[in-house]
Parts: C-alpha cells; structure tokens; sequence
C-alpha cells in the first residue's frame, strides 16, 4: 500500500512550516546532538537538515561551513522519500551523487548516512546526517545510534514549539516573537523586504486588575489576542511580549500601512466588549515602528517602537503614534 504522506508536498511543507523554525538562530539543543554524531560515529561533519520548497536548510551544522544549499542537490531530498535509513557507502559510486558539486567540491562528500525526521502526524520534514570525506559502511549499531539521536531531533521540534506559546492567549512568547523579529530583520538586509512592528499594551490595566479581579484581567488579555489574531492577515505574527504589552509583526507592510492597520486595531479594541462587565471599556495605545538600516537587532528595532508607544500614551491614550525617521538608527 502507498504511503501517500511520502508524496504529499503541500502537507509535507506545511508540517514544516507549523514549526517556525526555518532561518532561526542555533540551537544548543540542536548543536549538542550533531556533535554528539560526530564524536559517537567518528565523522567530521553531521547537520540536522530541514527540507524548504526550493532549499536544504540546517537547524545544526558541526563540521560544515555553509548554512544551506538547493534542494536539487541535496541528499536529504533523497531521504525525505523513505522511512528507512538512508545509506552512501560511496557517493562517487552511486549514480545519483556522483556528479553533485557536494561530492565533486566542497565538502566532498563520499559517504552520508540519513535518517529522516518524521514528525508525529507522518511527514518526513527533513533528516539527522552523518557525513563522511572517505567511503565507509555505517554498521548496524551506528545506524540504530543516529536513528534515536534522529528522535530527539524530533521531540527538541516539539518542545521548542510548545515553549514558543504563552499558555493564557496562545501568541508567540517574547523568545519567539524577537526570533521573527530578527528573522525579518535578516530579510530586509538580504533583500531589502519592507516591514513594520505595532507595540502596543492595555491603557489602565493595573486599574482593571485592582477594580475588578485578576481572572477578569486574565479575560481581557485573552480577549485582545483572540480579537487581534482574528483581525491580523495570516502572515502576520502576535506576540505577547509580557503582561499587557503585546506587539504585531506586519511583513511586506510600510510604515503608512502598518500605521493604518494599528488604527484598525485600535479603533477594534475600543468597540469590543471583552468581558460581561458593562461598564468595562478596554482600550489600547500602539506605537508604529517599520524597519530601517541600522537595525541591527530585534532590541534596536522594538525600542523604537517603544519610544513611539510612549508619545502616544503621553498624547492621551488609546490612539497609535509613529516613530521617528532616524529613532535608534545605529544605536
């Protein structure tokens, strides 16, 4: 019977893209398992390799210079197409490798092994490699060694997408958000991609929490989140950045657009009725802030922001202010 998970692309790409992970800085978690590879299997090189739509890209890398490669010539996209191990035991031997550049230059490889990395609902997202510069058979032990090593690989996936969470709204937590934060940032200095953040907390909270009970500030909070997320384009990231402050990252957004979508947002906040108190009106102030050179971080970025939610909360409240052309620039 046909494994159809095994051809399923679209459902293979999106069970990929559900953990967040592509372009991320490294790991520790993920770093100690291919050096763990590398010392156990006596091999100079071994990547947890995650397979794009267009590219081979790796989460960890010990032994290996590059960051990615196309997926047209990776050996991973041999791998991903089966559940068993996959076994080199000389790539300048098998037609299928035989002319690749990774095996006629850098890092001529000549023998690979490659256990896939299947994720809990069936897709194979990507594999746990051992590589080696010489021909070499992988015995059956060290095969069995990378294929629990591959597990882990799986479960740090896993943990690291429940940890990236907040457990009350369900938004990205702050770890997460200025993850993407310096995602985009590394965008914009590759291919100069517009962007913009909307910081944004709850006017008054303490006064909600004091008169009313933290379970109904807990209520409102929750309310924010799931009326922003409901209102946000599937593109765009929320954030709960701690207490009541939250943040939206608008990618492919201006800062005139992103300017008007806080006025939206805002406008939607003050209009809502998040709990069954009558006299309860919630509102919010947003600072605009969109990406620019010398943005070298997330911090740098989000503190431009900050600097603008903080001339709209001096203004009055419940309304969005817009940073500064040079705010922070080179900081």
């Amino acid at each position: 019977m046909a494994d159809e998970k095994l051809t399923d692309e679209a459902g293979r790409l999106a069970a990929l893209k559900r953990y967040e992970v592509l372009d991320t800085p490294s790991e520790a978690s993920f770093d100690r398992i291919t050096d763990l590879v590398r010392s156990i299997l006596g091999v100079p090189i071994s990547v947890v390799s995650l397979i794009d739509q267009d590219r081979q890209w790796f989460k960890a890398k010990s032994g290996l210079a590059v960051s990615e490669t196309p997926r047209e010539i990776a050996f991973c996209n041999h791998t991903i197409r089966h559940r068993a191990p996959m076994l080199v035991p000389d790539a300048q031997e098998d037609e299928r490798f035989s002319d690749s550049p990774l095996v006629t230059g850098d890092p001529n490889i000549r023998s690979y092994a490659g256990i896939p990395l299947e994720t809990p609902d069936g897709y194979n997202i990507g594999s746990l490699c051992a590589i080696d510069t010489v021909p070499r058979h992988f015995d059956p032990h060290q095969v069995a060694i990378l294929s629990n090593l591959a597990a882990l690989v799986v479960e740090q996936l896993e943990l690291r997408r429940i940890a990236e969470r907040d457990h009350l709204t369900g938004a990205l937590t702050r770890r997460a958000f200025l993850t993407e934060m310096n995602r985009t940032i590394a965008l914009f200095e590759r291919h100069q991609r517009p962007a913009s953040v909307l910081l944004f907390d709850i006017d008054h909270f303490k006064n909600i929490n004091d008169t009313h009970g933290h379970p109904i500030g807990d209520q409102v909070i929750r309310g924010i989140a799931e009326l922003c997320a409901g209102l946000q384009r599937p593109s765009d990231s929320l954030g709960r950045l701690g207490g009541e402050e939250f943040a939206i990252l608008l990618p492919e957004t201006t800062q005139d657009d992103a300017a008007k979508a806080a006025q939206r947002f805002c406008e939607a906040i003050e209009a809502a009725r998040l709990t069954a108190i009558p006299s309860l009106q919630v509102t919010a102030s947003f600072g605009v802030s969109e990406i620019a050179e010398g943005y070298a971080s997330s911090e740098i970025w989000l503190a431009a922001a900050d600097e603008a939610l903080y001339d709209a909360k001096r203004s009055g409240r419940n309304r969005i202010a817009v940073a500064r052309p040079d705010a922070f620039r080179a900081a």
